[in-house]
């Protein structure tokens, strides 16, 4: 018996209108209605985590400022739940200078704070972006030189030149840069000599449970290296245990970012002292 043929057409059909499509669709619908009323709102904040020395366990060497939206009913949305369905529309670009805004005048506020702010390499010539940075640099001639840039690794190689010429001109007023999420599996390598970032982030899922973990301990250590043969400072996203943070600091790595060290806070480390005596 014949076997029954199958229209193409009928398949690519259903697979738009499966449940599973349909479901994807309305999430992403949802979370740009929820991120655009928290704009409009400007229901947006800024969590702090300390980025610490390897050679001296809690010495702080700065702050990541992570952004997050507040839903209506005041929920704490955190970046990883919508960065990705914003990241290439306008939201992605209003995000970026919100967390720049706040970000600048944080920096402001504790003359002794350094601070990474992290943006899309889509937000680069978005002239509300360029704006806020400049006003912000204005105001205090020692933000440039305490504020540090992260771009992801998947945006930096969406433009890669443009990247490499922002990097430059903004490097050149004092400002650092941090190649955020690296080993994910989008550079191409021969662009680090042409980047010159100042930090290189290692992905956290090189990270978690390293001390136990050899094929993640031989990529790391790879990782390392390559930001030492470029002359950057290398930092360990996602350590969550002291185990794991003790066989990062003995492999040569210059920074440590986890829940080992400090969750997010929403409190400024540099306001607690007042929110205490306020209570």
């Amino acid at each position: 018996m014949p076997s029954a043929k199958i229209d193409p057409s009928v398949i690519v059909e259903r697979g738009q209108d499966s449940p599973l499509s349909v479901a994807i669709s309305q999430r992403d619908k949802d979370i740009l209605e929820t991120v655009q009323k928290a704009l409009e709102r400007r229901d947006v904040l800024l969590a702090f985590q300390p980025v610490v020395q390897s050679v001296e366990h809690g010495q702080i060497a700065y702050y990541e400022g992570l952004i997050r939206i507040l839903d209506h009913t005041g929920r704490v949305i955190p970046a990883r739940d919508f960065i990705e369905t914003v990241e290439t529309n306008e939201l992605g670009r209003k995000i970026d200078c919100l967390a720049l805004e706040m970000g600048l005048i944080a920096l402001a506020e504790a003359p002794d704070l350094r601070l990474a702010i992290n943006m899309s390499a889509r937000s680069i010539g978005y002239p509300r972006w360029k704006t806020t940075l400049e006003q912000g640099l204005a105001r205090d001639r020692t933000v440039a030189e305490r504020l540090i840039l992260e771009i992801t690794e998947s945006s930096a190689m969406v433009m890669p030149d443009l990247v490499s010429v922002f990097m430059r001109e903004l490097q050149a007023r004092g400002i650092a840069f941090a190649l955020d999420d690296f080993g994910a599996g989008y550079t191409a390598f021969r662009y680090l000599r042409e980047f010159y970032f100042d930090i290189l982030k290692i992905d956290g899922q090189f990270i978690r449970g390293i001390a136990d973990n050899p094929d993640n301990q031989v990529l790391a250590q790879a990782l390392i290296a390559i930001g030492q043969h470029f002359d950057m400072f290398t930092v360990a996203e996602n350590v969550e245990t002291a185990r794991d943070a003790a066989w990062l600091a003995a492999a040569g790595i210059d920074c440590m970012q986890g829940f080992a060290f400090g969750a997010p806070s929403l409190v400024p480390p540099w306001r607690e002292g007042r929110e205490k005596l306020r209570a």
